[in-house]
């Protein structure tokens, strides 16, 4: 519904949008008539993964809206139109579509990139990094380029460094102050950061200063810095900083701050009380913010004001906590230590470039900033400290101090209410004791409520933590059943499982379940446990619909929907003709191909119907499954030890071999990692991985329970100069006790810190056999290492399992909306082939498939008439008939078609399917999402006819309906 008022939002970038759902959330749109201008043709996207976009992410994947938001709520979008002059006498905006009056107009114009007036910076020498036009100018200056420039060292800067690393280009960065990012750290951050980043082979200028720009003789252009040098290269992207985009306020008269920005008041109010501004465009207290959190922030504001609600904007935490060039960097609070009489402890880390200060008050009462490089898992608990005056510990260099040195973590019973938890949806601790006392007793109720932890995800550990810290307080119970369809831990289905030999998921729910299909939670986990204790083939026709895509099709599911292939390479160690035929297998199927960190090479862009032929010309080449896309026994990466090198002092490769031929195919609850160095100069990295041996004079040493990820830790030492036979033993013990003990998807090294007792306990268990069961810890792997199996082998034996490799069940084509990117994400393109399914009526019925293409309890996917429908099949059981389900296989919040892929279950006794990229779930019956409410798939009717398989469109919305019971 429309009004007679109209709002005009000029700007349609994330703050822009951002403001439209704020007014929408608080109902202005049913009176008023709301308009939006954006001079890009794009809907609002997100800018903060711009990145992803350089990479092969389809622009609308980046869409902060479903397609219907605009029209659903009754806004006007005018996209790719420019507002060329605000009238403020007569209230009115003008643009290419002529004059349009307003009674409120909101600035949301946002920034503009600042280019220094360096003399020669037009065509490929003058590019910027701001937009998707941008990004496409960029990506064509780099066909036919070897090298790129980018001029500015800060968070955009860094980011463009590594857009044009992506594109594969050496790159380069020029910097005019001393360090790096010289916003949000100081001298030693910055050192830390050039160390890291040069170390992944980008160069790094700084204190340099770009005097002009002219034509290169090895490259396009050569770079003059004031100092007399040069620098040659092919293109130059130049991120140095934001200028606000202020020039309509400017033209009609509205107040300016100094360094440029429109004034605004506490509501966001400029010097023209009907004229409002936001985001970066906005000056508020003489300071204009360039992130996006301030925007969101001041949008909130300004819709609450707008309903007649108190609100106000108090201004903005700049702290950060980002991943540059996969380099983790931090910034809280006064990061430079500029408060008076401010003191700092430091951590630095010279062998790995980590980096941490932690800034106090004059009196050391208080925490006042930090800086972080190399480890943000510290990030959490000190922007709480900071953000919320809380007393330091008695030591606070504790606070930065490698974990496992004493360091007091946060509990969540220390932080107050006005604590914030969700800095992308603003939700406090107190928001989360309001849910919870509105009725909210599950994390998953309390994410709808609140949407805490659904914007970029970093907070759920927190969030969890706060939330069952509350329910306890509460005196309620917290329940850690592993879901709603089994109460008991993993670690207790894991003990039931082995006790009473439990077979399969439907024994197992039979005897200890509370009835259902399962979810996307229990089956994986069950699935895993049957693994681990028995050893049974993943592909079992019996275990097939517990699996995640990724074991169900034995590969790593990218975000398009293609695979990864990664066979196995023991040891890091390589034939040249199995290196050849990896390259002719790349080059035949037009994949892209990498070096993995674990000295493995992974094959990317396979579509699903191509796994089968390329693991048949592997296998024929001696090649077998590596099982990359298992939470299992991952790889063994090695040095050259003793055989090469003048420094090993034991043979590091053969160890490395031995050690992944013996686990090769383990489940755990994780993926599991080792790393064999042949001496203590540590080049295999041994101590950051689960399992990490090192070479002495004497034998070898062992070390547990580290990992990289995002919460890196060090492994720590277990024991000393083991000979083979024992250090096989420890390690046979070790694995098999995390296996049995462990919570899901829990890594070793989380599983470590939460052992009551921790290393001394763990070293009693496995050294001592304090709890008498290292026979049977070492029998359980025995038997694991008799009943290997190379899963791709089984799979190319077995005609009904090669039929899970079909993209559509009724047609050979491949998937036709993968598209192609040279270099990267290397699928074939579509082909031609003509439609196989003639278009029906209405509401005709079309055969799609035979009963015999379904798979009981998953999903299939069938081609029909431009359109692929993912089928869900439930077989019938005691007296109630079959049922099929037909829903678009079109995942809207990754654009991937993957929904047939998908983990089939139940929630509270609606059938759903979970989609296997973010886990989203959507009911079967009608596709609604269980976690967006405005998203929803389209679904058909569907039967099952003397043994075929027929849909029809559907003539209205079908309302859901439990599960049998």
């Amino acid at each position: 519904m429309t009004g007679t008022r109209n709002i005009v939002i000029i700007g349609n970038g994330m703050v822009g949008h951002y403001c439209a759902e704020q007014l929408v959330a608080h109902g202005l749109h049913e009176d008023c008539a709301i308009h939006i201008f954006g001079d890009e043709l794009h809907d609002a996207y997100d800018r903060v993964h711009l990145t992803e976009y350089m990479s092969g992410r389809d622009a609308l994947a980046l869409r902060l809206h479903v397609d219907d938001f605009h029209t659903h709520h009754g806004l006007t979008l005018h996209r790719g139109v420019r507002v060329t002059r605000i009238d403020r006498a007569a209230r009115m905006v003008e643009s290419a579509e002529g004059p349009l009056p307003y009674d409120t107009l909101i600035l949301a114009t946002g920034s503009m990139p600042f280019v220094p007036p360096v003399p020669g910076n037009t065509g490929t020498a003058g590019l910027v990094y701001r937009t998707l036009d941008d990004l496409d100018m960029i990506r064509a200056a780099a066909e036919g380029a070897s090298h790129g420039v980018v001029i500015g060292g800060g968070l955009l800067g860094l980011e463009a460094a590594n857009a044009l690393s992506g594109l594969g280009l050496s790159t380069a960065v020029v910097e005019f102050a001393p360090r790096l990012m010289p916003v949000q750290l100081d001298d030693d951050g910055g050192q830390a950061l050039k160390q890291r980043i040069e170390a992944l082979g980008i160069e790094v200028l700084t204190s340099h200063a770009t005097q002009q720009i002219s034509a290169g003789e090895t490259h396009r252009h050569r770079l003059v810095f004031a100092d007399g040098t040069f620098l040659e290269t092919d293109l130059v992207v130049f991120s140095a900083g934001i200028r606000a985009q202020d020039r309509l306020a400017r033209d009609c008269g509205l107040a300016i701050g100094p360094r440029g920005g429109v004034v605004i008041d506490g509501q966001c109010r400029t010097s023209d009380p009907a004229i409002y501004a936001i985001g970066e465009c906005a000056c508020w207290n003489g300071q204009v913010f360039g992130l996006v959190a301030p925007g969101y922030t001041m949008a909130r504001t300004l819709a609450s004001t707008l309903a007649g609600e108190e609100a106000a904007f108090t201004g903005a935490d700049m702290s950060t906590k980002l991943k540059l060039l996969g380099v983790d960097v931090g910034s809280i609070g006064d990061a430079h230590g500029a408060t008076p009489g401010s003191r700092s402890y430091r951590f630095i880390g010279e062998v790995d470039g980590s980096y941490r200060r932690l800034v106090l008050s004059d009196d050391g009462s208080r925490v006042i900033g930090a800086v972080l490089v190399g480890d943000n898992a510290y990030y959490d608990t000190i922007v709480q400290y900071v953000q919320n005056a809380i007393k330091p510990p008695a030591d606070p260099a504790a606070l930065i101090l490698p974990r496992g040195e004493g360091a007091d973590l946060l509990g969540a019973d220390a932080l107050p209410d006005t604590a914030m938890i969700c800095s992308c949806h603003n939700v406090t601790k107190g928001a989360i004791c309001t849910a919870i006392e509105g009725g909210c007793t599950d994390i998953a109720a309390l994410k709808q409520s609140t949407k805490a932890s659904t914007g970029c995800g970093g907070c759920s550990g927190l969030l969890k933590n706060v939330f069952e810290t509350e329910l306890e307080a509460r005196g309620i119970t917290v329940d850690h059943s592993l879901c709603e369809h089994f109460s008991y831990t993993r670690q207790e289905l894991y003990s039931l499982v082995r006790v009473h030999g439990i077979q399969t998921f439907e024994d197992l729910m039979a005897q200890y379940g509370n009835g259902g299909l399962g979810c996307d939670i229990c089956k994986p986990a069950v699935g895993s446990i049957l693994a681990s204790a028995w050893n049974k083939p993943i592909t079992d026709p019996l275990y097939i619909p517990l699996q995640d895509t990724n074991d169900t099709f034995m590969a790593n599911m990218q975000k398009n929907g293609t695979y990864s292939v990664v066979p196995r390479i023991a040891g890091g160690e390589i034939t040249p003709d199995k290196l050849i035929v990896l390259g002719q297998v790349a080059k035949k199927y037009g994949l892209y191909t990498k070096i993995t960190g674990g000295q493995r090479i992974d094959l990317f862009g396979a579509q699903l119907d191509q796994l089968p032929d390329i693991w048949a010309e592997l296998l024929e080449a001696g090649f077998e499954t590596g099982q990359a896309y298992g939470k299992s026994t991952r790889t063994v990466k090695s040095c050259v030890g003793s055989t090469w090198c003048r420094y090993g002092v034991q043979d590091s490769v053969g160890k490395a071999l031995d050690l992944e031929n013996r686990y090769k195919g383990l489940r755990s609850p994780h993926k599991l990692k080792f790393a064999v160095s042949g001496c203590t100069r540590e080049c295999a990295e041994a101590q950051s991985k689960d399992v990490g041996v090192i070479a002495t004079e004497n034998g070898w040493n062992l070390y547990v329970c580290g990992n990289g990820g995002m919460r890196p830790r060090h492994a720590e030492l277990f024991a000393t100069d083991l000979d083979a036979q024992t250090l096989v033993k420890y390690i046979d013990r070790f694995l098999m006790f995390y296996i049995r003990t462990a919570d899901k998807l829990q890594r070793t090294s989380v599983w470590r810190e939460n052992l009551e007792g921790g290393l001394d306990y763990l070293k009693d268990v496995i050294i001592n056999d304090s709890l008498g069961i290292c026979a049977e810890l070492e029998r359980q792997m025995q038997m694991v290492v008799d009943h290997y199996h190379c899963e791709w082998r089984d799979a190319l034996t077995d005609r009904e399992k090669l039929k899970r490799f079909r993209t559509f069940v009724n047609d050979s084509r491949p998937d036709p909306n993968i598209r192609t990117i040279p270099e990267r994400d290397q699928v074939r393109p579509a082909e031609n082939l003509p439609e196989t399914v003639a278009s029906a009526g209405p509401h005709d019925w079309t055969e799609l498939c035979g009963l015999d293409d379904l798979v009981a309890k998953s999903g299939v996917v069938a081609w029909h008439d431009g359109s692929q429908i993912a089928l869900f099949y439930l077989p019938a059981t005691q007296g109630v008939p079959a049922r099929v389900y037909a829903i678009d296989n079109h995942d809207p919040f990754s654009n991937a078609n993957v929904i047939g892929r998908g983990i089939m279950g139940d929630l509270k006794g609606q059938v759903v399917v979970a989609s296997p990229l973010y886990k989203q779930h959507f009911r079967l019956e009608d596709g609604q999402c269980l976690e967006d409410s405005a998203v929803r798939l389209r679904t058909w009717d569907a039967r099952v006819e003397n043994g075929k398989v027929a849909i029809r469109a559907r003539t209205a919305t079908a309302t859901s309906e439990p599960i049998p019971a």
